[in-house]
């Protein structure tokens, strides 16, 4: 709970403490604060009790924590009935994005100079490599009153 407080932390909070509710009350506060946090927990657990119950006996597993986006995508990978790692591991993002930055700046990729299958014009793809032919300087783009 608290696994980011460090020793100094600790005992500077402790020396507080004392110093703001002295030292006759601090003890009576501690089993106030401490049974306050023991009824919170009861009632935390009598409500995921009553849920469980509620849903029924297909869901007798079922966990709360399931309940938070992070934990349910690593339970659905550990699964794996989808065949997601497979996917995932076909997929090279960094491979993706360097193919794309080369294509832009005019190079030939590490797949297409390898012999890999490079984008033309004959299966009717656009060449990325190629530059755009640029107007002249006098010349104005020609005005397309469609996309106004």
């Amino acid at each position: 709970m608290f696994n980011d407080v460090g020793p100094l932390e600790l005992v500077t909070l402790v020396v507080l403490a004392v110093l703001v509710f002295g030292p006759d009350k601090l003890p009576k506060l501690i089993q106030d604060v401490s049974r306050t946090i023991r009824k919170i927990r009861e009632f935390s657990d009598s409500a995921k009790a009553d849920i469980r119950d509620e849903l029924g006996p297909e869901f007798k597993d079922f966990e709360f924590e399931d309940l938070n986006p992070k934990t349910f995508i690593r339970k659905q990978l550990d699964n794996d009935e989808l065949g997601l790692k497979e996917i995932r591991n076909g997929f090279d993002l960094k491979k993706e994005m360097a193919d794309v930055t080369d294509a832009v700046h005019g190079r030939e990729s590490g797949s297409s100079a390898a012999g890999g299958s490079s984008e033309g014009t004959a299966g009717g793809t656009v060449d990325m490599a190629k530059k755009p032919e640029q107007p002249a300087a006098d010349e104005h783009p020609p005005y397309d009153a469609d996309a106004t």
